[in-house]
């Protein structure tokens, strides 16, 4: 008998998996092609692809809190509380394992707050930056 998985997405590069009553967090990191992979305190590194969200044409207003998917050590924080960005924009670089994982902003918007400092070492799920996003 084959077990029952569901994934939900819960954050960027969050996810809840459920498998036959049991609850996991699983962080997921890198690039379309390449990514990481972090659940039960290890890393897997694996090619493969991550089925694109569906959107609404219109993204709703509001806060967003960006977090590490993994742990890691914040290499470089590239924007101040009252930042304006836009999508895509690099707003603070993470090192874990040698390899450096920008965190991108998801939506234009302005920043809130940054919680974090370069070379200080965070955790997953720990707000790092606050964005307000705009539509």
């Amino acid at each position: 008998m084959s077990a029952r998985v569901v994934a939900t997405r819960i954050g960027d590069g969050v996810y809840r998996v459920d498998v036959d009553g049991r609850t996991e967090i699983v962080h997921v990191a890198g690039e379309q092609g390449q990514r990481w992979v972090h659940w039960n305190g290890q890393v897997f590194e694996r090619p493969f692809a991550v089925a694109p969200r569906t959107r609404s044409a219109r993204q709703p207003e509001g806060a967003q809190a960006l977090s590490a998917p993994m742990p890691s050590t914040v290499r470089k924080v590239a924007v101040a509380p009252g930042t304006r960005v836009s999508k895509g924009d690099t707003l603070l670089v993470l090192e874990a394992m040698k390899m450096e994982l920008p965190i991108r902003a998801a939506a234009d918007g302005v920043v809130r707050a940054v919680h974090c400092r370069e070379g200080e070492l965070v955790q997953p799920g720990v707000t790092l930056i606050e964005l307000d996003q705009r539509s």
